[in-house]
């Protein structure tokens, strides 16, 4: 039993700090019974109890794994009882994670993002002339968009398909530059703009 006088620092170091030292005396109790059925009976109770310091974790398999676990670290692996599962590897506890490689693909436009430069590559194949020049818009649109979230500015038309061009790596066909053009066929139409025109119409006639 400890005295009064007797500090935290004094004591031997905890294995798992957020059970306490309680908990680390009694598994060390349980460890020097000799009786194997008695210490698997009070290891069974004590996983209950530390189950119980910690009631927001899910009762899960997962968990009851780990309190098992946990139980076996604080033991420093001497614990041996009738449990539902193994004693874990000691070398595995220590190993550190593998690190994670970065991803390396360099991107024409970071603002298009690499899914954009995928979708051209796709649209530019399309062999119908039709559904290639749709493609080729509906990619356009989306680019104008991804801008102006990152630049107030203004951007041309002209400018959005020569980012086409670049990052597709090959130029546009002249007859599907020209209609785009012609057509403003990437004007993006806001809903303030869908109001103005419905107003419009409506007082026309």
């Amino acid at each position: 039993m400890d005295t009064f006088d007797t500090y935290n620092t004094q004591k031997p170091g905890l294995i798992l700090k957020e059970y306490g030292r309680n908990i680390q005396k009694i598994v060390e109790h349980i460890v020097g019974i000799e009786d194997r059925e008695q210490r698997t009976r009070f290891s069974h109770s004590l996983i209950e109890l530390m189950r119980q310091i910690n009631p927001n974790t899910r009762d899960s398999q997962d968990y009851q794994n780990k309190l098992w676990d946990d139980l076996y670290i604080m033991s420093r692996f001497r614990l041996d009882v009738e449990s539902p599962y193994p004693m874990p590897e000691v070398e595995k506890l220590g190993k550190k994670p593998q690190r994670l490689t970065y991803n390396n693909q360099t991107i024409t436009y970071k603002h298009y993002g690499k899914n954009i430069e995928l979708l051209i590559g796709k649209a530019l194949d399309v062999e119908d002339e039709q559904d290639r020049y749709h493609a080729i818009v509906t990619i356009g649109k989306l680019m104008k968009t991804f801008y102006l979230a990152w630049n107030k500015d203004n951007i041309q038309d002209e400018l959005i398909l020569t980012h086409i061009e670049k990052i597709s790596g090959k130029p546009l066909e002249p007859m599907v530059r020209e209609r785009i053009v012609k057509e403003n066929a990437l004007e993006i139409v806001t809903k303030e703009r869908k109001n103005m025109q419905k107003k419009s119409k409506k007082k026309k006639k």
